[in-house]
Parts: structure tokens; C-alpha cells; sequence
């Protein structure tokens, strides 16, 4: 099974602690920051810009991991300048041209994952599997941090491990965004997820952000 892996929700943080939540996540070896970028367009919100993006990148070492959820995202993909070992999920629901954009992200030096929507199959990305190093499982429909799981996320999270290892990708990874409570993160690891996008239902949650990481490792691994 692979390595259980926190990835914070940065749109989750507060802005006015802002560096010092970074500096926990630097003491706490978290290893990715999950920034999501949304237009508007493809999901019903605005979040995170370029310039969040890159202020964010210069006050820390710490990897990216990027969730675009806008229209044709491969015409932007140079705005966000993506760096090797940072993670970029486009999803399959927003350009006609999958194929190509993975294989841009990874020109660009990154690594490229494909996101699913709860409701898209995952018939969908069979044919993209050797151009990914992950593939990202929305466990609620995008847009907003505080929603319930959608009910059968966790039996596509089993049947995407299932697929992945049965064509020989065991080494590409499954990370789950949406209602990541620590009792939903157990059952989502025992599916098969192993990156876990952390905001509101688990690390920006009252009380002490470090315990919070503790217990996760703790209950998850």
C-alpha cells in the first residue's frame, strides 16, 4: 500500500495566520500544499489565483499540489508555473483534449494527475492511465469547502485502486478531496486513497492543528 500522504487545503487557511500555518505544516513534514484554483466558470466559486500561488511558493519549500478546476486548462498551465516535484490535476470534464494537457504538464516538469467529478466514471480516464501519476477522486462535487461525502465515492475510490493495480500501475496515486473527517479518511485509505486533501473536516477544524496531524497519522498511517 502506498505511503498515506496529508496535502492541506490552503483556500481552507486563514489568511491572517497564514505564515505561521505554513511554518506548522514545514515542523509537521507535511508534503504537499493542496492549492485549488477555481474561474467560476467550470465550478461555482473563485479561489486562489496566480499571485497566491506564487507568494505562497516563495515562502516555502514545500511541494504544490495544484487542482485546477477551470475551463481548457491546458491555454494556462504556464500562468501558474509549475515545478518539478508539484503535482497538477486537470479534470477530465473540463477540455477535449485530456491527453495532450497531461503530457504539457508533464513537458513543463511536473506531475500530472487527472481529476474525476463524483458523478464521472471512471471508464473515462482508462485510456490516460500511463500518462498519470495520480489520479485525484472528488468525494463531493466541487466548489465549496463544508459538504457531505456523496454517497458511492468510496466504492469508485475501491474500484479505481482495483483498475490501477490490475493494469499494472500500482505506483500511481489516489488522492480524495471532500469531506475528509478522520472517520471518513480511515475508510477512504481502507478503499484504497493514500493523499489526503485536509481542510475544514480535519485539519481546519477547532482545536490544535497538530493534533490534528497526529491523530490522522495515528488513525490512517
Amino acid at each position: 500500500m502506498l505511503t498515506a500522504k496529508l496535502s492541506p487545503s490552503m483556500m481552507c487557511a486563514d489568511i491572517f495566520c497564514l505564515a505561521d500555518t505554513i511554518r506548522t505544516f514545514e515542523r509537521m513534514d507535511i508534503p504537499y500544499l493542496h492549492m485549488d484554483v477555481m474561474d467560476g466558470s467550470f465550478v461555482p466559486n473563485l479561489m486562489l489565483g496566480t499571485d497566491t500561488i506564487r507568494q505562497i511558493r516563495r515562502s516555502t519549500a514545500i511541494p504544490l499540489d495544484i487542482h485546477l478546476m477551470i475551463e481548457e486548462p491546458g491555454e494556462k498551465l504556464e500562468w501558474f508555473a509549475p515545478r518539478e516535484g508539484e503535482y497538477v490535476s486537470v479534470h477530465v470534464e473540463s477540455t477535449r483534449h485530456l491527453q495532450r494537457v497531461l503530457a504539457k504538464i508533464r513537458s513543463l516538469g511536473a506531475r500530472p494527475m487527472v481529476a474525476l467529478n463524483p458523478a464521472t466514471p471512471l471508464v473515462m480516464i482508462e485510456e490516460v492511465l500511463p500518462d498519470v501519476d495520480a489520479v485525484l477522486v472528488m468525494t463531493v462535487n466541487p466548489g465549496y469547502a463544508g459538504q457531505s461525502m456523496v454517497p458511492g465515492t468510496l466504492e469508485k475510490i475501491r474500484r479505481l485502486r482495483a483498475l490501477l493495480d490490475g493494469r499494472g500501475f500500482e505506483g500511481v496515486e489516489i488522492e480524495v478531496d471532500g469531506n475528509v473527517t478522520p472517520e471518513n479518511a480511515i475508510r477512504m485509505r481502507a478503499a484504497g486513497a493514500n493523499i489526503f486533501v485536509a481542510g475544514t473536516s480535519l485539519l481546519f477544524r477547532p482545536g490544535d492543528m497538530e493534533d490534528h496531524i497526529k491523530l490522522f497519522r495515528r488513525q490512517v498511517g
